[in-house]
């Protein structure tokens, strides 16, 4: 299915946002996570569905100063 993930296109053959995750490399990662807009905590990942069209943003907290 085609989604948007951090403003860019993608195909993905994940269902849930875990498997999104996973897909990228990002199982294990430290990351917040929304679907269209609305923030989804870690627990809820493996339960949250994604869809065709769906936007999702994966920010990594960055150390700095």
């Amino acid at each position: 299915m085609k989604i948007v993930v951090n403003g860019e296109a993608a195909d993905t053959r994940a269902h849930t946002l875990a498997e999104l995750l996973a897909e990228l490399g990002l199982a294990d990662a430290l990351v917040a996570t929304a679907l269209n807009g609305a923030m989804v905590r870690a627990p809820r990942r493996p339960a949250t569905a994604i869809a065709d069209g769906d936007r999702v943003e994966i920010l990594a907290p960055m150390q700095g100063g």
